[in-house]
């Protein structure tokens, strides 16, 4: 089983994210991102690549596409929140990104709020 962030992995890595637009989701130990590409191929291009990641690295987004948009999120099930696979994930998917889309930054709460989650400790 892959073990939660703790609360200095949550201080140490989701601030960064944060500041590449990735936020936090109510009421889940969860973070989102929302691109809009230019295109339809681009935004399939896009999960295209980050399929590949996801699937090379056994931990899969919860996701949909709507023409141009992307709209992703990351939790780990078995670790009931976030773990260390979201945040190379979420890494990883802001490479494949690189500067191609536009991201919506108004959908949820700012993902500094995760850092003060506890799991267990």
């Amino acid at each position: 089983m892959t073990a939660p962030l703790t609360t200095a992995e949550r201080q140490e890595h989701l601030p960064a994210l944060g500041q590449t637009g990735w936020g936090a989701i109510p009421e889940r130990d969860a973070i989102r991102k929302i691109w809009k590409f230019r295109s339809f191929s681009e935004a399939w291009g896009f999960m295209s690549r980050a399929a590949l990641a996801a699937e090379k690295a056994n931990h899969h987004p919860e996701w949909s596409n709507v023409y141009n948009v992307v709209d992703v999120t990351l939790t780990t099930h078995s670790a009931d929140g976030l773990s260390m696979l979201d945040i190379d994930l979420a890494r990883k998917m802001d490479k494949l990104a690189g500067d191609t889309g536009e991201v919506q930054r108004d959908h949820s709460e700012p993902v500094e709020c995760l850092c003060k989650l506890h799991h267990g400790e």
